[in-house]
């Protein structure tokens, strides 16, 4: 079942959620079922496990454990997304929150809302969406609340950032023939419409040509489905004159590898290589509906299609960037890099960036190199790597910086361009990538690039439902809150 939670304070709840530590000990207030229900042999406070009682008088009460308690916002987001199973199970309607029974005060209490919230709303995605009526999975509604100010504040800014993460989540799962360059356009113009403060810019036809879109012109002249930039601004009053900070997105609708095509098993599943693109398109709409910081933020989403005909870019080509440097193409199926240097370049030239930071499935070398635990994160700006990683820590969406430096950059240069967009022999694939990206960087400018290829499907081993994973969406927001 699909469930849609909202913030909502019902006046007569059919359940109350309290929440204890492994320790099991509770407050002098709690009612006699509810220490007998701690004291059953299943249950031992560990995060995410559940018992429920029913006292004499009152609502069922649910009792959710933490663990040791020593990480309020990791163990609340764990225990969030269990008893989001187990109100969806349960099919409750209005339930309450009460954080009291744990000793949680100011930033922590509104953190632990914040938390609950974000686990909770994650729920809302059907990966039955696009299936016959007759196989979509019933749909179910949870008001939900806490009784506690400062936490509730904190639920009903994680519920809002949930239906960025969602927002996200639904553009990767959209399959490729609705999910084209143009319609990411369309989807970005929505979004703009739906909100206030932010101004959009979409670059296709002659405008890519007048802007030296070298990328995104070869990569996307394959497919029937044109290219395009996305360029979407926060600007609030009085920050005009600032430096923005620039997130470029990789928003590859369909990737074939071009004429350097995948193997019939590896095509399957290429819709997912426009996560980082909807992911910074996620992040816009977290910054216009519950970040709204104040500070500049500039968007740039990378999109085209890489496909197959007889007017494919081809291996053994060289195009030239706006910013002068010549690359030979060694294989069509290294096209992310290639989009995203479009961006970069114009980031450079055009937005006078105070950092930018760019997202992208890029590489299946990160994957082979950390799983699908972390995202791979390089930088040579040691200041911007931190707030990144911090950011990782403390949003769930972790990462782990991996080199990025001039040997790896020596590894990139062509014999007949300064550089090519693919070094044959299978070695260190993720951080060529970097490298490749970092000659469209001006020096001086810090520049972080995340490889997310592990990352963008949720497979259960995180707090959120099975399907396109939003990753990049709580990162992002958590770095711009710094």
């Amino acid at each position: 079942m699909s469930l849609t939670v909202s913030h909502v304070h019902a006046p007569h709840p059919e359940a109350l959620v309290a929440f204890v530590t492994s320790t099991k000990d509770l407050p002098v207030f709690a009612p006699d079922e509810a220490k007998a229900a701690v004291t059953r042999r299943h249950f031992q406070g560990e995060t995410g496990e559940i018992v429920e009682a029913t006292p004499a008088n009152g609502p069922m009460l649910i009792i959710v454990g933490l663990g040791k308690g020593d990480d309020p916002r990791s163990d609340f987001r764990s225990a969030g997304f269990e008893l989001a199973n187990h109100l969806r199970t349960r099919k409750f309607e209005n339930v309450h929150l009460d954080l009291s029974w744990v000793r949680l005060e100011g930033d922590a209490l509104r953190e632990a809302g914040e938390s609950l919230g974000l686990a909770l709303g994650l729920h809302v995605f059907d990966p039955m969406m696009f299936v016959g009526s007759a196989g979509k999975s019933e749909e179910g509604t949870l008001n939900v609340a806490v009784l506690q100010g400062e936490a509730d504040s904190g639920l009903a800014d994680g519920l809002k950032l949930a239906a960025s993460v969602n927002f996200a989540r639904s553009l990767v799962n959209t399959p490729p023939n609705i999910a084209t360059p143009l319609w990411m356009a369309d989807q970005a113009r929505a979004v703009a419409a739906s909100t206030t403060g932010l101004s959009l810019r979409v670059f296709e036809g002659d405008a890519l040509i007048t802007e030296q879109m070298t990328g995104l012109i070869n990569v996307g002249k394959a497919s029937e489905n044109p290219p395009c930039m996305i360029r979407l601004e926060w600007a609030p009053a009085g920050t005009e004159a600032q430096d923005p900070v620039v997130f470029v997105g990789k928003a590859i609708t369909y990737d074939t590898g071009g004429l350097s095509i995948k193997s019939k098993d590896g095509m399957p599943g290429m819709k997912y290589d426009k996560s980082g693109g909807c992911a910074v398109l996620g992040l816009m709409h977290a910054v216009a509906t519950v970040l709204k910081p104040n500070k500049r933020v500039v968007a740039l989403i990378m999109a085209a299609e890489n496909s197959i005909a007889g007017n494919a870019y081809r291996p053994d080509d060289v195009i030239t960037y706006r910013n002068g440097v010549t690359v030979e193409v060694t294989n069509t199926d290294a096209e992310g890099r290639l989009v995203l240097a479009d961006g970069l370049c114009y980031a450079c030239d055009v937005e006078h960036p105070a950092a930018i930071i760019d997202i992208a499935t890029l590489t299946g070398g990160v994957v082979t190199a950390l799983g699908s635990m972390n995202g791979g994160l390089f930088s040579e700006t040691d200041a911007l790597a931190d707030q990144l990683l911090q950011a990782g820590k403390a949003s769930g969406e972790t990462l782990w910086r991996l080199p990025l430096n001039d040997d790896y950059r020596a590894m990139m240069r062509g014999e007949c361009s300064d550089i090519i967009n693919s070094k044959k022999g299978g070695r260190a694939h993720p951080c060529q990538g970097a490298a490749f990206l970092s000659y469209f960087v001006k020096p001086g400018v810090p520049f972080a690039h995340v490889d997310m290829a592990g990352m963008s499907e949720s497979k259960g081993n995180e707090a959120v439902a099975d399907g396109p994973s939003g990753y990049g969406v709580r990162l992002f927001a958590e770095f711009l809150k710094g």
